[in-house]
């Protein structure tokens, strides 16, 4: 009974809240896993040239179930999100509708879309090694190279279920095949300092403190370090280390996704695809260079300063549908080899 209670109140939570969304023709409402503050700039933009009203309500997680549970009464017109996996997951769960515009596939490379157009990509960010500057020397290195014994002991990274390292183990396995990327993550985990715990932040901060000489994390966080006044022994933390991007000499870095999704019941469908064909814009992939110091999806549109001041992105060509499709073995695979208990087991 306190199953099905719980799910009667999530559905009446739910129908509640899109009550406070509007459906009107001069409006898109949109449901984010993005922080408001860091979508702000964008919707004022965007009102400020099309007179169009944006509302949103942001959450960290259950927006795809939400959508899901409000059905056909959904006031959602866009889902924001920070992962290819939640991309991947709205368009499995079918509560995405496909989106036809020459626009978007003109803004955004089809490395960084779903074929079917239920998707596509906003801002990059690339998950790299973060080295000590006292206790490393090398300026290269390869995702293989983690699991090389020589770095026994050295290694600090979050969980492996999150979804950034799902990701990663995901493109493991496009490369090397299921047997060989498990291989590694066995040696990867062997490398490791401390049982995974803690976010991105978490893994730099274990640098500085000398629990471990890298950690592994997405690029974006450096820039969320380096200006925190909030937090200002953050600042420390990334002055203690160096970013190097895995397989620059081959391959390239590891890519993930933050991106958009066009809602499978937009009531301000027209609306809706006007906010998307703007956040793919110049003007929209700029603000997003220059207030998140992520690097533009769209061709052409130049890096923020800060974030050229971490030297050159080689991107992995993988296309980023690919390890979507792989994240369920990428996952299973982590089980296999109970990478969240740590080094010693």
């Amino acid at each position: 009974m306190s199953v099905l209670r719980g799910a009667l109140a999530f559905l009446i939570l739910a129908a509640l809240s899109a009550g406070s969304l509007a459906q009107g023709a001069g409006e898109v409402n949109i449901y984010s896993y993005r922080q408001t503050y860091l979508i702000e700039p964008l919707r004022e933009a965007f009102t400020e040239k099309t007179g169009i009203k944006t509302n949103v309500i942001f959450a960290k997680k259950g927006l795809i179930e939400r959508i899901a549970a409000e059905g056909r009464n959904s006031p959602a017109d866009i889902l924001l999100t920070v992962d290819i996996g939640q991309l991947s997951d709205a368009a499995n769960k079918e509560v995405a509708q496909a989106v036809d515009s020459s626009t978007l596939d003109q803004n955004i490379p089809a490395q960084y879309r779903d074929p079917a157009g239920r998707w596509f990509g906003l801002t990059r960010r690339g998950r790299v090694v973060y080295a000590s500057k006292e206790r490393v020397g090398q300026d290269t290195i390869t995702y293989e190279e983690l699991a090389d014994p020589k770095w026994k002991g050295k290694i600090c990274i979050r969980p492996g279920h999150h979804v950034y390292n799902v990701a990663l183990v995901a493109s493991m396995i496009a490369h090397h095949g299921e047997e060989k990327a498990e291989e590694w993550l066995r040696g990867l985990k062997a490398n490791l300092a401390r049982k995974p715990a803690g976010n991105d932040r978490a893994q730099v901060k274990g640098v500085y403190a000398g629990e471990c000489d890298i950690a592994i994390g997405n690029t974006y966080y450096m820039a969320k370090m380096m200006l925190n006044e909030e937090q200002p022994e953050q600042k420390k933390w990334a002055e203690s280390v160096k970013m190097v991007f895995p397989n620059a000499q081959d391959r390239g870095t590891h890519i993930n996704l933050s991106g958009m999704m066009l809602a499978q019941n937009a009531p301000n469908k027209d609306n809706a695809i006007k906010f998307m064909e703007f956040l793919s814009s110049d003007e929209a992939q700029k603000i997003y260079a220059e207030i998140n110091h992520e690097y533009p999806v769209k061709d052409g549109v130049p890096w923020s300063g800060l974030v050229k001041s971490w030297g050159e992105l080689k991107p992995d060509s993988l296309s980023l549908d690919q390890v979507a499709a792989l994240r369920k073995q990428a996952s299973e695979l982590i089980d296999k080899v109970a990478f969240n208990d740590g080094p010693s087991s």
